[in-house]
């Protein structure tokens, strides 16, 4: 039998081009000779569908595109999920499942068992568990079908108490099908790695997985299906972060054509690179925007995303408005300037100066003369978003956020100013890791200036002004961060790996303080393990730690 994997980039709600897209890959399967073609998790819909699945009409949709696709099936088979209703009046709505459908007809629907509710993921939300399984039989072959989760379940610390593969493999199945819409972060990777291969050493069976790629607003997903043999060797990959389809054999309990390879993980820095290219790029695309704006200031932030920018929507859509204040020095002017002629995009100088004293004189009766602080400071990054959000109302350009993940932490940035935006780049890359992303756009040529990376970062709203007057430096601060939010260590904790107490305190109040801020910025674009946003639940108002 001949299985083709389908990685493919879906659309949340546009069940036209999903469908098209899903008959399209059936067809090059058939054509090429394949049996069985799989797609990934809640493909009809695209993953993840949130509150949509509450509407009656959007599964309605769906059930219309699995009778599209099912039509598409002659002499073929598919593997592909949906979202499906439950029968009985118990327990929620919907099933998360995979449909089998052969030569026209639907033939069997497996229903998911272990649905995640933590991080990104909020099945129970939706979805009834599973409590009956059953191999599928194609061809005189024995599949284990599951979905996703269903495989995770291994190794210590399970968060499950059951596995579905540990009923399934009663049956004596002779292959393992996982279909799965796993979201990209920079060492997710390997985890999915490790987790895959144990289920085929676990199991003594053939794994064929299909992830599927594409960003859908702060989630990315890399793709990179794997093929592992019964002993849980790696003997294939897809492509990361771009569709694919590639067809094994599958033949005398073995995937045929194929020896062990070693699974050779990409650096973090190129991972991060490309996830945010293709989150930019999917952010417009799916939203219908071509054309970005940015404040670009001469700085190591506003510098990388536009490089970004420039590379996922091309040079000709972004826009960078150098925003000059009487605290701007030259060299950062030059720096966004020669910045600007590298990537070959449009730019534009709007000197804030003159907006700025205005508010300067129109405050001056309320502000009675106040010695000048963070008040004004603010009044110069708002002024800037005022500016950048009229190129974006007159021109359709949308806004990037420039803030990194270390200001947005500790609440370095103005509220309604430098935090503005449609989408954040960069809130979920640490300053540390924003200078390795510099060095690794900079890999073949100089384009972001070499003065940008090196110089001490400033904000430059007072003079003089350098981020280690408010913050300890950020191969400390970032580091500690790291263990607050990605690890969630406690402060004892992270005071007795080495860091000094004193500190510690400080920050995590910082980070507990700021998130009122937080609540109010864009969607950021998610590459860690641990993500502000929808991944990471605090309330603002909490006592604990702050």
């Amino acid at each position: 039998m001949k299985i083709a994997l389908a990685q493919l980039n879906y659309h949340i709600g546009n069940f036209e081009s999903n469908t098209a897209k899903i008959i399209g890959a059936i067809e090059q399967a058939k054509t090429n000779g394949a049996d069985l073609v799989v797609f990934a998790e809640l493909a009809i819909c695209g993953y993840p569908p949130r509150d949509f699945l509450e509407f009656t009409e959007f599964i309605e949709l769906c059930e219309n595109s699995i009778t599209e696709i099912a039509a598409a099936t002659k002499g073929i088979a598919c593997i592909i999920g949906s979202p499906t209703k439950n029968p009985r009046i118990q327990g929620k709505d919907l099933f998360n499942s995979a449909y089998f459908i052969e030569d026209g007809e639907v033939k069997k629907v497996v229903n998911k068992a272990l649905l995640p509710t933590y991080d990104v993921f909020d099945e129970y939300r939706y979805f009834e568990p599973n409590q009956d399984f059953s191999c599928i039989e194609y061809q005189g072959v024995k599949i284990a079908l599951t979905i996703c989760e269903d495989l995770w379940n291994i190794n210590d610390n399970p968060l499950y108490i059951s596995s579905p593969m540990d009923e399934l493999i009663k049956e004596e199945p002779d292959l393992m099908i996982n279909i799965a819409a796993s979201p990209f972060s920079y060492n997710h990777d390997d985890n999915r790695y490790k987790v895959l291969s144990d289920n085929s050493k676990k199991y003594q069976l053939p794994l064929l997985y299909v992830n599927q790629v594409g960003a859908q607003t702060e989630i990315v997903f890399d793709g990179g299906s794997f093929v592992f043999n019964e002993k849980g060797e790696l003997l294939d990959q897809l492509a990361y972060f771009k569709e694919d389809l590639k067809i094994y054999e599958f033949a005398d309990q073995e995937i045929k054509g194929y020896t062990p390879i070693e699974y050779k993980p990409w650096p973090d820095v190129k991972q991060i690179y490309d996830a945010l290219i293709l989150g930019i790029r999917d952010y417009f695309y799916k939203s219908g925007f071509t054309k970005a704006v940015l404040g670009l200031s001469g700085g190591i932030d506003s510098a990388v995303v536009c490089a970004l920018a420039a590379e996922a929507l091309g040079a000709e859509n972004v826009l960078a408005v150098l925003m000059p204040s009487k605290y701007s020095t030259d060299h950062s002017i030059k720096d966004a300037l020669d910045l600007v002629a590298a990537l070959g995009c449009k730019h534009e100088v709007v000197a804030i100066k003159e907006i700025t004293d205005a508010f300067d004189h129109v405050l001056e009766p309320a502000f009675r003369g106040l010695p000048f602080n963070v008040a004004e400071e603010n009044i110069q990054a708002r002024s800037r978003a005022v500016i950048v959000m009229a190129f974006s109302n007159k021109f359709g350009n949308v806004l990037l956020n420039t803030s990194n993940k270390s200001e947005s932490a500790v609440g370095y940035g103005t509220l309604y100013g430098d935090m503005a935006g449609a989408i954040s780049v960069l809130g979920d890359v640490y300053k540390t890791q924003v200078y390795e992303l510099a060095r690794y756009i900079n890999r073949e040529r100089e384009i972001i200036p070499e003065n940008s990376i090196v110089k001490p970062p400033s904000a430059e709203l007072r003079p003089d002004q350098k981020d280690s007057d408010s913050l300890p430096d950020y191969d400390v601060l970032d580091k500690l961060l790291y263990q607050y939010i990605e690890l969630k260590k406690s402060s004892r904790d992270i005071i007795a790996a080495g860091f000094d107490e004193e500190l510690v305190k400080r920050v995590i109040k910082m980070v507990n303080k700021a998130e009122f801020k937080r609540y109010q910025t864009p969607p950021i674009l998610r590459v860690s393990p641990k993500a502000f946003g929808m991944g990471r639940r605090m309330p603002i108002v909490g006592k604990y730690l702050s």
